[in-house]
């Protein structure tokens, strides 16, 4: 996994590049009148640096360091930026591919990651139910996210009742 991420990084600096030049190609205070034209791929930039920086060490990825990553400004009055949307529909992106790696570790025989995937998944969860989204993309997004929470827990839960998660509870409450 860490060649993999470091590659990954290498690939970084093209997408550095591709948008610096992207930046000259039109006034900076028209940001949100083209904002359209690469909405998506700042959304799956912004899924492939979170994923990259979990796997590395499983935490969340700042809005400011997926900007410094893509070589892009984090704060709107500097120009080019990482809108908030794109950064949450990104970070949304990751859970979704959390729910897969999830499954497929078990598959692998890792049982220890479905549960640390629980854990990072129910805190992400927790911090989106903090926000008040409106009825638009964002918000079908997030109801995604139930689905996948759901998901890697039915993974958690066969673990525990197959024996294979060593961090069962012994009795009420109590753990191992």
């Amino acid at each position: 996994v860490p060649k993999k991420c470091q590659k990954a990084r290498e690939h970084f600096g093209t997408v550095r590049t591709q948008m610096e030049s992207l930046k000259t190609k039109f006034p900076a205070d028209q940001y949100y009148r083209f904002h359209e034209h690469w909405r998506f791929v700042l959304q799956r930039l912004v899924f492939l640096a979170a994923f990259v920086v979990y796997l590395e060490s499983e935490t969340l990825v700042t809005r400011e360091a997926v900007a410094e990553i893509l070589g892009i400004e984090a704060d709107r009055e500097r120009g080019f930026h990482l809108d908030i949307e794109d950064y949450l529909s990104g970070v949304l992106t990751l859970a979704s591919e959390l729910a897969r790696l999830a499954v497929n570790s078990v598959t692998a025989g890792d049982y220890s990651r479905p549960l640390r995937i629980s854990a990072f998944i129910n805190e992400l969860d927790s911090g989106f139910r903090l926000l008040n989204l409106k009825n638009d993309s964002l918000r079908k997004r997030y109801d995604g996210l139930k689905y996948d929470v759901k998901k890697i827990e039915e993974v958690v839960y066969d673990l525990s009742i197959r024996g294979l998660n060593k961090e069962t509870t012994v009795g009420a409450g109590e753990e191992k």
